[in-house]
Parts: structure tokens; sequence; C-alpha cells
């Protein structure tokens, strides 16, 4: 398929959404067309537009659009009357889907985890993790970090940093303790070093923590990477302290920062990860949260949802993980896609005395506001690139292309980016080039 990117410059009929869609709605006002079609890296507008993707569904759509073995595999599912819903009842789907998280992530990967199925999405499996870290340890306080998302509901909100979201929820959002992340006082403040010396003064104010939640690579907090060497350290301030140690990898996990979890080969074992949008590889909902098997100390019912079991999901996730996750290719070859990536933001920034945020395939570039982010994401949309934005401020422009897209289409979406950097910043000579 071509490499070029050919976007409709006509805007779809809105009044029907203006008539009874909620004005909460938010990507249709930056991105105005309607959708129709979506294969590999490519979406498709009612008017004959063609816009390469990469926003992916917030990395909801790592593998890309509507892959042929995951559509084939949910086409014969559902040809041979497969469940499509069960609650937790026992299935052909939820088996395999079990069968091969145990034997290609799991068991490669030196971990014991139990899987619990919340609801569809990833605030769901937050609520999950943090309401059995209380169960676990008996008490109540979770410890975030600044610049942290974790969801919209209540309890993953309380544990969200931004302002603007928090807002929105009308109620105190209370029992958690947001602490400073990895480089948020800059390169010489150790933050690690000073959790713990909060939690080990009896006087801080800062009570014993049920849980530690923390994301490897902040996804809408600005791309912020944790170091390895920060993380190890806020994985031993929670076991001396008695708290569950829990990875939010629901943006960063599934290939996005390289591994198919973003703390592989760190030298730490989470006691909970939560997993959601590319989980299941379609874009179908399907949430995720993992623990050690001795935390495992639910009752029958005491946490479910309605929609925990969707085995359309199953499938196209059991398809999922053992066509990608089965050897070593995919994530050497995302790995490398990485670096290219890595590359040519690193060289955009340059140009301009700006900086990069992020890792792997979960890359930006911090262009000091959110005036000039959105000028740079609507001119990319203009050529036909699809992107957004992220951090407190909405001022980092951040690249979540497709992890199977093609280096010929990366560089074509990253040379729209280029040009559209260059004419935000240095209008004259954008246009003289």
């Amino acid at each position: 398929m071509t490499a070029i990117a050919e976007p409709s410059h006509i805007a779809p009929d809105t009044r029907i959404y203006e008539r009874r869609e909620s004005i909460v709605r938010s990507y249709s006002r930056s991105i105005p067309r309607q959708f129709n079609r979506a294969q590999d890296v490519w979406l498709h507008d009612a008017n004959g537009g063609k816009y390469l993707d990469f926003l992916s569904g917030c990395s909801t759509l790592n593998y890309g659009h509507n892959h042929p073995v995951l559509k084939q595999a949910l086409l014969d599912y559902i040809a041979n009357d497969g469940i499509a819903h069960g609650l937790d009842l026992h299935t052909d789907a939820k088996a395999e889907f079990l069968r091969a998280l145990e034997d290609v992530i799991l068991r490669p990967r030196g971990l014991d985890y139990r899987a619990m199925f919340t609801g569809p999405t990833g605030t769901n499996a937050v609520e999950a993790a943090i309401k059995l870290a209380r169960k676990v340890t008996g008490r109540e306080m979770v410890i975030a970090f600044t610049n942290g998302f974790h969801g919209m509901t209540l309890g993953a909100l309380a544990c969200t940093g931004n302002a603007g979201k928090r807002g929105g929820a009308g109620v105190p959002l209370s029992h958690v303790a947001h602490e400073p992340y990895d480089g948020y006082y800059g390169p010489d403040v150790d933050t690690a070093e000073l959790l713990e010396q909060r939690l080990s003064d009896p006087s801080s104010g800062l009570d014993a923590p049920a849980a530690i939640l923390v994301e490897t690579v902040q996804g809408e907090g600005g791309l912020n990477a944790a170091s390895p060497e920060w993380l190890r350290a806020v994985a031993r301030i929670a076991k001396a302290h008695g708290a569950l140690l829990i990875i939010d990898d629901i943006q960063a996990g599934c290939g996005r920062t390289g591994g198919f979890f973003s703390f592989e080969q760190m030298g730490f074992t989470p006691d909970i990860v939560t997993l959601a949008k590319s989980l299941s590889g379609m874009g179908l909902p399907f949430a995720l949260t993992l623990f050690r098997p001795e935390f495992d100390i639910w009752s029958p019912g005491e946490h479910n949802g309605t929609f925990r079991g969707n085995n359309h999901a199953f499938v196209t996730a059991t398809a999922t993980l053992r066509h990608f996750w089965s050897g070593g290719d995919f994530v050497a070859d995302v790995e490398r896609r990485g670096r290219l990536l890595e590359r040519r933001l690193d060289q955009m920034a340059a140009e301009h005395g700006l900086t990069t945020r992020g890792r792997g395939m979960m890359r930006g570039i911090d262009v000091g506001s959110g005036e000039v982010a959105a000028a740079i994401t609507s001119a990319c949309f203009d050529h036909g690139l699809i992107i957004e934005t992220s951090g407190p401020h909405d001022e980092i422009v951040k690249v979540l292309a497709p992890l199977v897209i093609a280096d010929e289409v990366l560089a074509a979406g990253l040379d729209i980016l280029e040009r559209s950097i260059r004419n935000a910043l240095s209008p004259t000579l954008g246009v003289a080039a």
C-alpha cells in the first residue's frame, strides 16, 4: 500500500453529533472527519480521505487496524456461533487465552501471576488493583506520582494528577498521596530518596501505604520515562514499607516500549500489573489485572463486572499473543523501529533547541506550549497525519505509531511532522524549504 496520505478537506455533516452527543467529546474536535474504514496504519473518511494514524487509539491499536490474522480469528469464531458474552463462566475462548498468556508471556519471563478479568477498560483494572492492595494490607493510603494518569472512575481518578480530569469528579478524591515522579525536580534530585525519607519519618504526615502505583512511562502526563534505577528503588521502598508495587502498563505495555511488559529486564517484579488498551489486539474492550498468587484473597463475586467475559476479545488477544509474541522477531523489530523513531525525533528537536521524551515506540517532542503543539498537530492533520498531544499543558507532540508500521511509512509520517514543526517554529524558513 502506498505511503502517501491523501486527506479530504471536506468537513462532515456534524449536526447529529451537535444535536445528540454530549459536548464532552474531545478527539473529534481536533480530528473533524467522519471515518468509515480502517486498514493497517490507515484511516479512511466518508469523503474519500486517507490518513496515516499516529494516534493508534492512544496505544490501543499497537498492531494496526484490522490486522488480517486477528480479523480472521474473530470472523471464524463468530461464524461458528462462539460465545460472545459469558460473565465469568468457563468458555473455550477464555481457556485458550489463559493458556496463551501462560505459555507465551508468563512462563518465558519467569512470572507467576493470577489473572483477574475486570470490567473492560483500563480504569477498571486499576480500581481492582488498588482495591486488592487495600484488602491485602489492611491500609487505605495509595502513593501515586505527579503527572500520573490512571483512569476516570473515582478510585483511579484519585490516583491521577491532572487537575482538569480531577475537577470533573464533583467529590473529594482522597486516600492518595501524589509524590514527585523521577526527574520532577530536575536531574539532580533523587525523588526516590525523598519518598524513602518521607515514609521513614514518623512525623512526615504520610500514612503507611497499601500500594505504590506507577507508570514506567507516563503516557498522558508527558511521556516522562522513569529510569530503571529509580524504578528499582521504588520497588525496594514498597517492599521495605509493606506496600504492594502496582505497575500501570495500560498504555506502556503490550510492546509499546519494547517488551510485552514495560518493566522487563529492569531487575524487579511488580506485585500487581494492570493491562488494557492493546491487550485484545483489535481494539476490542479488554482489561486485565495480574497479581501474585498469594494475594488472591478475593471472595467469589467480591469484585465483578457484567462485561468481564468479552470472549471476542479473548479470541483476538490469543491470536495476538501467538502470532506476535511466540518468538523474538517482533520484539527485535519494534526495538529497531523505536531507535529509528528516536533518531528522527532527536534530529527534529535539535534543529529547534527542543527536547524529546519517552521510550521505545512511545516518544514525543516537547515544543514548549500547548498552543504551539496544537498548531503542529493541526498542520499535520491538514497533510493527512493524525497525531495528538500530551503533558500537563498539552505541550508534548506525541508519536504513537502502530508497532507494525513499515519503515518507509513511518518515515513519511515523520516527514510530515518535521515540516509541520518547522513551519510552526520557523515559518519563513519552513515556507522557503
